[in-house]
């Protein structure tokens, strides 16, 4: 067991680099670090080990060889892909699915499953092969029909959405580093879930988080800031496998990286391990010990792996990383032992395996689901919350109005009316989070009585039940762990940062929009209007940058009420994500529009914020605080000037024709908009003819108003603009 543990191990425990030995392996010099054999049993002393059988050991094995050639099959039928992975895990994934996780294909929405995050999404076919063989309802035909045209066998891993369903799929990912992140998020859910759930007689939740990472993901900074939370907030449910093969695409990974992985992994507080990949008994015993140790320490299995191991032309190098091996596969396939002739070949022997797996799996699900039937009957309101969580069930539009206060008090900043609204909201949604990147007394998200989420060992206010996370300077895991906290599927996440920051977690959101997660996106001081910080502060062109975002709404509220409405949009949208986008400056509360208008017209994207007394010539169009400005303009300008709030454009492109006819009549064609920001995007609703009052220039440090009158961008500004074309 022992020399299955070292063969290619690198315990990174050792500052030195000596006792270099030059071996040959499949053609390719590598260099095997020898450690002294005290210093392993240092490191792997809290490692018992977990022996397979002979005859599991002989299945897992041919379920490795087999699942090595269904990716073959299909990488080579599409003449596109990644070997490399697939088949340098092929023996990581045996174990997985064929002894470690705790699931039920049967069931793959079962919310104490294991959740399996592959976030080197490029080797999808690892996850696909192995979902197949495991029992999940991922026909053969689809695993042969990878990167086909609507096939369940997407190029990259997708969450299940409108367009794909692949059960067994925890996480879109593609993006490197990003599973990670997913994982720390997924941890956290789960830690939230059973701190909420669990009772002093019921375990409902016991499960754990695994993801499986190359170089190319460790390379990513959302890594290194995903790892740091799960340490400090101790997930030690959270499992991540390196697939350290030494390989990155461009080359062999020693031209771009020579850090010392475990030690860094142990400084952040990881648990670390290094083992053959290769070696089934030692992966089993990797795995069944990180799961079975809740010392408080997340776990890193550093695997030393043979990148695309199987085909002898390429394996070992980066050439094996891509469908470079391809033309070989038809003789590989051969050498590795599967039979001539064949394609997308598993034994009956491996079907009888998994399903006697299946069939042990089931009976753990069947325990649990007794379990559950008996804890709903003792708790039966938190298995309503349960059950409401799990449907994504929440207040309706009316409800969650009501529950909300109108604003009768002095002119506020839209993030103060955020403040406000965010409370009553977590009163009526009891799974809504909310978190900030070191900003909560600026971005004022802070859920009253909610309490701070985290482990309490150097924080008495903290623990797994609060509703206020603290991601520290951490935008990019924060939008991450955001997303992971949402596919776990029993939260509705929010995180706050400032909006000029949004770029550090933009990659996030888009994965957000594209995997149709409903997170909210708190992004405040959202303008020009910043002033005296300048313009490294100040997100002229951010809101536009996130508008060009399929699917995700951009809501930028323009008072108080406005911002209740953004709220509950937010709140009632199970699609996709939502940016609210609110001031630092105080803005006028528009109380000669109703109240119900305000917030019902957010709901809709735009609507009619003054309307016209007499003939209509022209309209004028804006958001956030400068709908003020628009108003005040229109009063100068008479009876013939609309005025159209347009808080979020894609809900408005969302509506009926005959409603946005209604609000911008085609007819009228003298339009101007005004908005804090650059002007592009406008011109859509305004004609190539219109008028756009914003900058298409950086800002500057100043006074806020006096960074306004700069740009034009004021009452004075519009009236100008609309007599010019009157």
């Amino acid at each position: 067991m022992q020399q299955g543990l070292t063969t290619f191990a690198v315990l990174a425990l050792l500052g030195s680099t000596s006792g270099f030995q030059q071996t040959s392996f499949n053609g390719q010099q590598l260099k095997e670090i020898q450690v002294p054999r005290a210093v392993y049993r240092n490191a792997l002393q809290s490692l018992k080990a977990i022996a397979l059988s002979p005859a599991a050991s002989a299945s897992l094995s041919k379920a490795a060889t087999e699942a090595r050639g269904l990716a073959m099959d299909s990488i080579a039928k599409a003449h596109s892909g990644h070997l490399g992975l697939p088949l340098g895990c092929a023996e990581i994934g045996a174990v997985l699915y064929g002894q470690v996780l705790q699931q039920f294909p049967d069931d793959p929405l079962w919310v104490n499953r294991d959740r399996f995050i592959l976030s080197a999404g490029h080797g999808s076919m690892f996850v696909y092969s192995w979902l197949h063989l495991a029992g999940y309802a991922l026909p053969l035909e689809e695993v042969a029909n990878f990167r086909v045209k609507h096939s369940m066998t997407p190029g990259h891993p997708e969450f299940p959405n409108s367009e794909h369903n692949t059960p067994g799929i925890e996480s879109t990912t593609g993006p490197l580093g990003q599973g990670v992140a997913n994982a720390v998020g997924m941890g956290a859910a789960q830690k939230m879930a059973a701190a909420k759930y669990n009772t002093d007689k019921y375990t409902l939740f016991d499960n754990h988080i695994v993801a499986l990472c190359g170089d190319g993901c460790m390379q990513e900074g959302v890594v290194a800031e995903a790892a740091a939370i799960a340490a400090h907030e101790r997930l030690d449910n959270v499992i991540v496998v390196y697939d350290s093969n030494d390989v990155t695409l461009d080359s062999m990974a020693i031209k771009s990286q020579s850090e010392d992985t475990a030690l860094r992994f142990q400084s952040y507080g990881w648990d670390v391990v290094t083992i053959n990949g290769h070696d089934l008994d030692a992966v089993k015993t990797a795995l069944e010990s990180a799961k079975s140790n809740n010392n408080g320490k997340p776990k890193l299995i550093i695997a030393k792996t043979v990148i695309g191991k199987g085909i002898e032309e390429v394996e070992g190098t980066n050439a094996g990383h891509g469908e470079a091996g391809v033309g070989y596969v038809k003789a590989s396939k051969i050498k590795i032992g599967l039979p001539e002739g064949t394609s997308w070949y598993v034994s009956q022997e491996t079907r009888d395996y998994f399903a006697a797996h299946k069939a042990e799996q089931k009976a753990n699900y069947d325990a649990w689901q007794a379990m559950y039937a008996n804890y709903k009957k003792e708790n039966p309101e938190l298995a309503k919350l349960l059950e409401d969580a799990k449907a994504k069930k929440v207040p309706t539009v009316e409800e969650l109005f009501a529950g909300i206060p109108v604003h009768t008090g002095p002119d506020i900043a839209t993030r103060i009316a955020g403040s406000n609204v965010i409370t009553p909201i977590a009163n009526m949604v009891p799974n809504y989070v909310s978190g900030s990147a070191d900003l909560h007394g600026s971005t004022k998200n802070l859920i009253k009585g909610g309490g701070d989420w985290g482990h309490p060992w150097n924080c008495e206010s903290k623990s797994y039940s609060g509703r206020n996370m603290y991601f520290g300077i951490r935008e990019h895991a924060m939008g991450s762990m955001l997303n992971g906290m949402s596919y776990f599927g029993l939260n509705r996440a929010s995180g706050a940062t400032f909006l000029v920051f949004a770029d550090y977690l933009r990659a996030t959101i888009r994965v957000a929009a594209l995997a149709e997660l409903p997170v909210g996106y708190i992004l405040t001081h959202d303008s020009v209007g910043v002033g005296e910080d300048g313009p490294t502060h100040q997100p002229v062109e951010t809101v536009s940058g996130l508008r060009v975002i399929p699917n995700l709404d951009v809501i930028r509220p323009a008072d108080p009420e406005e911002t209740a409405g953004a709220y509950v949009a937010n709140i009632v949208r199970t699609d996709g994500p939502t940016a609210l986008i609110l001031t630092r400056q105080n803005v006028r509360t528009l109380s000669e529009i109703p109240v119900e208008t305000r917030r019902n017209g957010v709901l809709k994207g735009a609507y009619i914020a003054k309307k016209e007394t007499g003939p209509l010539k022209m309209i004028i169009l804006a958001s956030g605080s400068e709908l003020q400005w628009a108003l005040a303009a229109a009063e100068q300008l008479g009876s013939d000037v609309r005025v159209v709030s347009m808080p979020c454009m894609e809900r408005f492109d969302r509506q009926p024709q005959d409603y946005k006819d209604e609000v911008l009549p085609p007819a009228v064609t003298k339009r101007i908009a005004i908005e804090a920001g650059v002007t592009p995007i406008w011109y859509k609703y305004v004609g190539l003819n219109g008028k756009v009052i914003g900058t298409d220039k950086f800002g500057m440090s100043a006074p806020g108003d006096q960074v306004f009158a700069a740009f034009g961008i004021n009452t004075e500004n519009v009236v100008k603009t609309a007599k010019s074309i009157l």
